[in-house]
């Protein structure tokens, strides 16, 4: 205990250890420094009890097993859907805001400037900037059409979980893109969608296993009616807000 204390500054429990007896709280406690704080992030995101690189090798490789399991309670191995999903989402924040990425500065993306035209341009780009709340619409989107699609396969609850994790698989598809699109070809914008309708074809039939010629087509249809519904309403919501701002 390196003679510091005597009791846990947690619970005020005599410690006849290195730890508390009572709450497992470390004996010796100094004043937090940077490098704490600092761990205790990367304990919590990449952790035995927060498996994140776990769940990202087994989201690519076997897709349908890590939501099987994970919808039959394995949840202690898994790294949450959420969770996962907003981790992704920070991420693609960070390194879109590092290479100072806008795809309107894309002359394919310019538009006229009658007052029309900056306005679908401010609606854009108010939809770019607000893209970590938009993206729960697709998530939502994705889910609805998931149960519609694969009605009695699982519940609405249990499809947004899955869809959780497949938006964070998009995620990741959306960051790759950025760096393609920034430093090799700034002409093929919508490539991470192509792909991620691969692999949402590919994960859907990993899922359900059975009639994978069925289930294949049911996702080639779905995903991209989820992207196209999301893309409306979120560029919708934003055009609208916009609109009211004038």
């Amino acid at each position: 205990m390196d003679g510091k204390t005597t009791y846990c500054k947690n619970c005020e429990t005599n410690l006849t250890g290195s730890f508390c007896s009572n709450c497992g709280q470390r004996g010796s406690v100094d004043r937090i420094t940077l490098k704490d704080t600092l761990q205790d992030f990367f304990s919590t995101v990449f952790s035995v009890d927060a498996p994140f690189f776990v769940t990202l090798k087994l989201l690519f490789i076997n897709p349908g097993r890590l939501f099987r399991e994970y919808l039959a309670g394995k949840r202690k191995r898994y790294y949450k859907p959420v969770a996962f999903f907003i981790l992704m989402t920070i991420v693609y924040l960070l390194i879109r805001a590092v290479i100072n990425y806008d795809p309107f500065s894309d002359s394919a993306l310019k538009v006229s400037d009658n007052s029309e035209g900056q306005l679908l341009v401010k609606a854009g780009r108010f939809m770019l900037i607000n893209i970590d709340k938009l993206l729960f619409a697709f998530v939502f989107m994705l889910g609805l059409l998931m149960k519609l699609f694969f009605l009695r396969k699982y519940t609405f609850a249990e499809f947004l979980a899955v869809s959780f994790y497949l938006l964070g698989a998009y995620t990741l598809f959306t960051i790759l893109n950025l760096f393609y699109v920034a430093y090799l070809n700034s002409t093929l914008q919508f490539l991470h969608i192509l792909l991620m309708t691969l692999y949402f074809i590919y994960a859907m039939t990993s899922f359900f296993q059975k009639r994978k010629l069925v289930v294949g087509i049911k996702s080639a249809i779905l995903f991209p009616l989820a992207f196209l519904s999301y893309v409306i309403l979120a560029f919708g919501t934003s055009y609208l807000v916009i609109w009211l701002k004038q």
